[in-house]
């Protein structure tokens, strides 16, 4: 059992949040949080990035936290170029949808992932001997079917970096709906000012809008239109 066999080698785990990652030949990259085994955690570490060339030793483990943004990055980009990297494994969060995406490569010198299967709603991460749930809206981790050494406390640093992470996206989340609320009141508080009435459905559309796009062309359209038609136009 791979808990056992950890347990009997003593093997320990880095665990980093946000920390730059350089591959010879790559761009550098920072994961939400990774893990390395076999590596220790000093109480005070020195690094400021994982240079794999001096560490002699890649990631095991990449865990995204994907909210608004740049889905392609995590869902596609990142699952090429971590399999390439030859990650083992490779996990997204993705807070929006409330889903876990798992990937895992199937042998040493495979160079394209497996999709993870969940069992009972758990995906299980071989590397770290734990399983990924969404409970209550939220990442949580549990013991696999194997034990880690330590891993009350590899546990409990991963849900605090978790839990950093879902903050940081929370905020993150509540600084793009008040400028979007924003520029939904200036659509239309433009049009108001230029007398161009309009109509509850045109408000609907501009109040249930949510991409800061199509926001910012309506506000520029309505400083010129003459009507709410012409500003809320699906026309480029």
């Amino acid at each position: 059992m791979l808990g056992l066999h950890f347990k009997t080698l003593g093997r320990v785990v880095y665990l980093a949040e946000e920390m730059a990652v350089m591959y010879p030949g790559e761009e550098a990259f920072s994961p939400d949080v990774f893990a390395v085994l076999d590596v220790p955690q000093p109480d005070d570490d020195p690094r400021l990035a994982w240079v794999v060339v001096d560490e002699h030793k890649g990631l095991d483990f990449v865990l995204e936290v994907l909210h608004r943004g740049n889905r392609n990055k995590d869902l596609v980009m990142n699952v090429e170029r971590y399999a390439r990297l030859g990650i083992p494994e490779y996990f997204i969060y993705d807070r929006a949808r409330q889903q876990i995406h798992g990937y895992r490569l199937i042998a040493p010198d495979a160079r394209r992932y497996q999709c993870t299967v969940p069992q009972l709603g758990r995906y299980g991460s071989v590397v770290l001997g734990l399983d990924l749930v969404i409970q209550g809206g939220s990442l949580r981790l549990y013991y696999g079917i194997g034990e880690l050494i330590g891993s009350d406390d590899l546990i409990g640093r991963l849900t605090g970096m978790v839990e950093d992470l879902e903050a940081k996206a929370e905020a993150a989340e509540a600084k793009i709906e008040q400028a979007l609320a924003g520029m939904r009141v200036a659509v239309l508080a433009v049009l108001g000012a230029r007398g161009i009435e309009c109509p509850d459905e045109a408000r609907a559309r501009v109040m249930s809008c949510d991409d800061p796009a199509t926001l910012q062309r309506w506000l520029m359209r309505a400083t010129s239109v003459s009507s709410a038609a012409e500003a809320l136009s699906v026309e480029p």
